[in-house]
């Protein structure tokens, strides 16, 4: 989850730089993504054992492709183009948040002081390096605009994606990470393909240079094959919880990049931020599972009451 998000983090100049140009739009970038992450999987699938899916599961695998892929990346999509980035960067910080209350509905995981104060800390300390580096965009974007629907869809892009890491927990231990991932990027790509066909028959592609097929080639390989790839085994082997509280290392990794290519520059609040992060992170990773609670309760009934 920590390579998975670092490497978000690392490819958000990136992403930036591909759009600005305008050459690409938001849902054909989207496609490139989804259609590039789709072949590398089948290509993946070639070198590793073979894996027959239940039809049942290929069902799962259609609504895990729903949630992770279709309504969090289309919703996202949409909803930056009707808000603000600062409101955008803020509402994703909620995603840890609805991981724990959907964890604690779902699968009956504890909702503990330390779980809680770690994620009110993570939030913190992202919303300081977002407020702080966007203070005076946030002025401009809320002085006329109350942007409801963009930050609507932003919300549902991140309950979304928090449904997936538990409603479908379990499920990714049944069947390697390439396999799940070639199907769901399969159904995906599917999905999406009647939306973008015009964009994709509009595009000027001769007029794309090398730095624009290399920044797409990132994208592809590092940003979605990669991080989705990581994400699967993190969520085979980490709660819920956990695993959300990485996405608040995303803003932290995009700071520092900026600051190492002489975009920002470092200041107290940076390290404050990092701080808060990866406390919070501390906090949550070592908060007590379920099933923690369930062998010490176990291991008190257990043991002999002294006399």
């Amino acid at each position: 989850m920590l390579s998975a998000n670092v490497t978000w983090g690392v490819m958000s100049p990136v992403a930036k730089f591909i759009l600005t140009g305008g050459l690409l739009s938001p849902l054909v970038v989207t496609e490139l993504r989804i259609g590039g992450a789709m072949l590398l999987f089948w290509l993946a699938s070639l070198f590793v054992k073979p894996e027959r899916v239940a039809p049942k599961d290929m069902l799962k695998l259609f609504a895990a492709s729903l949630l992770a892929i279709i309504f969090n990346q289309g919703s996202f999509i949409f909803g930056v183009s009707l808000t603000s980035p600062v409101d955008a960067s803020i509402i994703t910080t909620s995603m840890p948040l609805l991981a724990m209350i959907l964890a604690a509905i779902f699968l009956k995981e504890p909702i503990s002081g330390r779980k809680v104060t770690g994620i009110a800390a993570g939030a913190c300390g992202a919303l300081l390096l977002i407020v702080g580096g966007s203070h005076a965009a946030g002025a401009a974007a809320t002085a006329g605009s109350t942007y409801v629907w963009g930050d609507l869809l932003i919300l549902t892009a991140q309950l979304s994606y928090a449904l997936y890491i538990v409603l479908f927990k379990n499920f990714a231990s049944r069947y390697s990470p390439v396999t799940i991932m070639k199907w769901m990027f399969t159904y995906a790509f599917l999905c999406t393909i009647p939306f973008s066909y015009r964009d994709l028959a509009s595009t000027a592609w001769d007029e794309l240079d090398a730095s624009l097929w290399g920044g797409v080639a990132l994208l592809v390989a590092g940003a979605t094959f990669f991080c989705y790839l990581m994400i699967v085994i993190g969520q085979k082997n980490l709660r819920p919880t956990v695993a959300g509280m990485y996405n608040y290392v995303q803003p932290l990794v995009a700071s520092i990049v900026a600051v190492c290519w002489g975009m920002d520059s470092f200041s107290l609040t940076k390290a404050l931020s990092a701080v808060l992060i990866f406390g919070g992170v501390w906090l949550v990773t070592t908060s007590p599972s379920r099933q923690d609670m369930e062998a010490a309760e176990v291991a008190g009934r257990s043991t002999p009451k002294q006399q």
